[in-house]
């Protein structure tokens, strides 16, 4: 009896199935299902920014360049050492985030505001001191601000450059807007809500940035040893590569990643879209019902 290869539509469907399960967990399709499926009033409509980029496939290069932007602050970086096990369990912590990005960006409103209740419970609990004896607390909307703006200006970065459909310029300040609503909802106070906010916040926490020895850990891990199948060590090798050449070179250097001018612009450049273009035909949902806004 003749066995048939794999069709195009079996190696697609295998391929989004398993991206789909590594990003969302097992229990991804009844969350789709739930998320998209529940009748209700959302935070935002199907026309808003924050909706284009959070579906897109740039948001693994965003994630992974906001997981190393953020290390930078060494608050941050000493809570998500000591509370987030990420070494243990950095696949748990992903789809963990992927669903609150999903349920806050396309669930109900009550749903979102489930979600936000309950990662403001873990917040709460979060606290202790780093080596070098500084206090931090995971609730303080100090270090929630600077988690939500390395996030936004990640994603919306990576959004830019490699996102099917690039954001005009009241579409980036409407994503910035879109955030903030969530933001303000987690305990962040008078979170940015434009590109010129976004960037003044920045600047301003740039001071406090700086490599600890456990940033430059959590950056050789993230980056050089992920745990995952050697199938999928030369995608991520790529998708690693992508993230760091969006990365600032001010954000590089304390942390030891390397600039290789010419190079990044072009075969990285050229990488990281076909990458993403794989990413994006892999994980084509299938059609949502009709109750989405």
């Amino acid at each position: 009896m003749d066995v048939s290869a794999p069709s195009f539509s079996d190696l697609r469907k295998r391929l989004g199935s398993s991206l789909f399960t590594r990003v969302a967990g097992p229990a991804g399709p009844d969350n789709r299902a739930r998320i998209h499926g529940t009748p209700g009033p959302r935070w935002f409509g199907p026309e808003r920014p924050i909706r284009t980029v959070h579906s897109d496939a740039s948001m693994f290069i965003g994630g992974l360049r906001a997981l190393l932007l953020q290390s930078l602050h060494p608050l941050a970086m000493a809570a998500v050492a000591a509370h987030s096990g990420y070494r243990g369990d950095p696949w748990g912590r992903l789809q963990r985030t992927s669903t609150f990005l999903a349920v806050t960006t396309f669930g109900t409103a009550d749903d979102a505001q489930r979600a936000v209740d309950r990662v403001r419970a873990v917040h709460n609990r979060v606290q202790g001191t780093t080596a070098a004896g500084e206090t931090y607390q995971a609730s303080d909307p100090h270090l929630l601000a600077w988690v939500h703006i390395a996030e936004v200006d990640s994603f919306l970065h990576a959004h830019q450059l490699y996102g099917a459909k690039p954001l005009d310029a009241a579409g980036c300040d409407g994503f910035v807007a879109d955030t903030a609503r969530v933001a303000a909802a987690l305990g962040v106070v008078d979170p940015p809500r434009n590109q010129a906010e976004l960037a003044d916040r920045l600047a301003i926490y740039r001071p406090e940035l700086r490599a600890t020895q456990e940033a430059r850990e959590a950056a050789r891990f993230i980056l050089l040893h992920p745990p995952l199948p050697w199938i999928a060590r030369a995608p991520y090798a790529v998708l690693a590569a992508t993230s760091v050449s969006t990365l600032p070179l001010w954000a590089r250097k304390p942390l030891g990643l390397p600039y290789v001018p010419g190079v990044e612009e072009t075969c990285v450049r050229l990488a990281g879209h076909a990458l993403t273009k794989t990413i994006r035909w892999a994980m084509t949902p299938p059609p949502l019902p009709p109750h989405t806004t």
